[in-house]
Formats: C-alpha cells, structure tokens, sequence
C-alpha cells in the first residue's frame, strides 16, 4: 500500500476468541443504529444502566439515553451513574460506589451497563460489569480518540490501585463496541493528540506503511476529517484486533501493544497523573526508539523521525521536572514484569516491534535521560 492510497474502511470490524465472533465493532454516526444494534444482540428485554463521567454526561448522557429507550421493550429511561472525571479517580472506592448503585437499582443478571466516556470510564464500567454478581453484559460507547482506537477493543478492564496503573483487573470481552467519530468533535485539542500516542504506536509496532499514511495525511487528521478519522480508526482497530485474536490473555505477542508504555506509566505515576496518558504514552515511545537506536537495531535518521513525528500532531518528546532513578524504580513496579526482569517492547525498524527482557537498569536511565528538557536545549 502505498502512502497516499485511502485505506479501506468497512461499516463493521469482527472480533474473534479462539476462532469464534466474539462481538463487533460497529462503525456509524447515527446514534440510532445502536438502537438496532442493541435489538438485534437481544438485549431489547434487558435493563440498561448508563455509565458515564462528569465531562461527557452533560454532552451525550441524554442523547444516549434516548437510544437505550428506544431500544427498550419498557421503553423507559435507563437509570445514568456518573463517575467523576480523571484518572485520579479510577479506584476501587468508586467501584464500590457503582456497585451500591446497581445493587439499589435493582440490576440483575440480565442487565447490562453501558460505557460512554473515555478510556477511564470503559475500564472502570467493564471491570464493575466482569465483577458485578459475578459477570453482567456490558457494550462500549468510546468518546474519545484513544478509547475508539485503543482502550475499547481487546477486553482488559481494570482500575488503579494505590497509584499504579491498572493493577487491578479483569478480562470482559464487551457485547459491542459502538464507534462514532461525531463524538470526537467536541474532544479536546489536548485529549485528542493523547489519543494520538496510541494510534501512531500501532503504526510503529505492526505496520510501516500505515505509519506513512498517518504522516501522509496529518492536515486532514488535525482537522478532524470525518472520512479520514474513519479510515484511520478502522485500520488501527484491525491491527489491535488482530494482536489481540492471536493473544487474547497477554501471553505473548499482545506484549507489544505496551510500546511506549512501561516508562510511560512510570512517568504517569510519578508526574501524579497531570500529564494525559497519551502524552506519557509519546514519551515512552521516544524512549523505547532511542533504546532501540543504541541497541543498533534501527538507524539514528529512523530514531529522530520517529521522535519529531510525534511534534506535529500535539504531542510531547521530551518532559521536565521528573527524576530519572526513580523513573528507573518505579518501572521495577510495573505489572508487566516477569521473574523479576521488565518485559521491554522495542523496535527492529518501523512497523517491526518486539519482546525483550534483557534491557538494564542503566539502559532505561539512559533512556529516561534522552527525554528529559535541559536547559542547552532551550538556548
């Protein structure tokens, strides 16, 4: 495929579990195909609760609601829970908080939530639904960019706990996920770049000449094109799914969907959360490129693109005000650890990614230290 050619883009993305549909990914901007949807999946007799957050409830809440009405055989308003907005609030105490919720609204185990928000309100809503009377339905309405192209599909939930990240969690594959790139018109500037991170890191690890495409068109994708925000989340969907068939469970070659990840999360934890995922998620692919540069697996020139690249579309290569040794410690923390050594995804050239868990203590501060803002720099 050459870099100016359109992607192609279908209407619906299976996803499979071990050789069988496990549910879709329906692409549409009319809110009232998911009234179809939810009809023909049988869930027209079940009782819907709503979950979303204080920024998206006041845009969508009531829209959505009307969908899960019309969709009803009761045709009644679904009960709305919201959740606080933020990372900082995806813990345990407002899991049970929604618990208490369902429990008071009767649900049963034939309801089913309903995610609409983010990717803190998906993992917070799928992890109540995997563990609520033990497993309830649930169905994803992402909001944002790096929920509909990321967070949404592959069934890890999950919530924070005592500041790191996801380390409580569970697999729940959803009913459906809902895409409607309508919705990111009212995104952020700042929350649509953090899906960005995730977007490109599917490029790099799997697919050099989506990569290219991603570049190619970088005017249209900031203008928020429709068309070419669906071509560009279908592919990057396709390529989420694809790892995630082959692995469902993390066992190996899903590994590489954490790309950037492992110093992001350490930068995430360490900065308390005020930096958005997707800009931590940049800075650790810049780290892990540069790791993969001294390695000699790819060439200087490919390390610099792959780190000015970020630039255009919004996102950060280098960060100020962290300490790199504690940067170092608090990777020694991540969950994707194993017997002791990082689990570290790196690259052996655009679109090429890998496993590897021989990377140093001393690597990662070299690492760390290449993304740190000096003073030289702004001189």
């Amino acid at each position: 495929m050459h870099m100016n050619d359109r992607l192609v883009r279908e209407n619906r993305l299976t996803v499979k579990k071990d050789g069988f549909r496990c549910y879709d990914i329906l692409y549409s901007t009319r809110p009232g195909d998911l009234a179809e949807e939810l009809r023909s999946l049988g869930l027209s007799s079940a009782r819907a609760v709503l979950v979303t957050d204080s920024n998206v409830a006041p845009l969508y809440a009531e829209t959505f609601r009307e969908v899960l009405r019309d969709a009803s055989d009761s045709h009644e308003l679904p009960p709305v829970y919201v959740l606080p907005a933020g990372e900082e609030h995806k813990n345990l105490d407002e899991i049970a908080a929604l618990y208490r919720f369902l429990i008071e609204n009767h649900c049963d185990r034939s309801s089913f939530l309903v995610a609409l928000g983010g990717g803190v309100v998906g993992d917070m809503t799928g992890f109540a639904a995997a563990t609520y009377l033990r497993g309830i339905d649930f169905i994803q309405i992402p909001t944002t960019l790096l929920a509909q192209a990321d967070s949404s599909i592959g069934g890890k939930t999950g919530v924070d706990c005592s500041g790191y990240k996801n380390m409580v969690g569970a697999f729940k594959m959803p009913r459906l996920v809902f895409a409607d790139v309508a919705l990111l018109k009212t995104l952020d500037g700042r929350q649509f770049s953090s899906g960005f991170a995730e977007v490109m890191k599917h490029g790099l690890i799997k697919d050099q000449a989506y990569y290219l495409w991603l570049v190619d068109h970088l005017y249209e994708i900031l203008e928020r094109d429709e068309e070419t925000l669906s071509q560009m989340l279908y592919r990057s969907n396709e390529i989420k799914r694809d790892v995630v068939e082959r692995d469902p469970y993390e066992k190996g070659e899903r590994m590489l969907l954490n790309f950037g990840h492992t110093i992001g999360h350490a930068i995430e934890k360490y900065l308390d959360f005020q930096m958005t995922h997707g800009e931590c998620v940049a800075l650790g692919c810049v780290a892990a490129a540069y790791l993969s540069w001294q390695r000699g697996l790819i060439p200087m020139e490919e390390y610099y693109e792959i780190r000015d690249m970020f630039v255009p579309f919004g996102l950060p290569i280098t960060v100020t005000d962290i300490d790199p040794e504690e940067i170092v410690e608090l990777t020694k923390s991540d969950k994707k650890m194993r017997g002791g050594q990082i689990r570290f995804v790196l690259l052996n050239g655009i679109g090429d990614a890998f496993t590897d868990c021989t990377v140093r203590p001393e690597e990662i501060l070299a690492a760390v230290k290449e993304i740190m803002w000096v003073e030289e720099e702004n001189a």
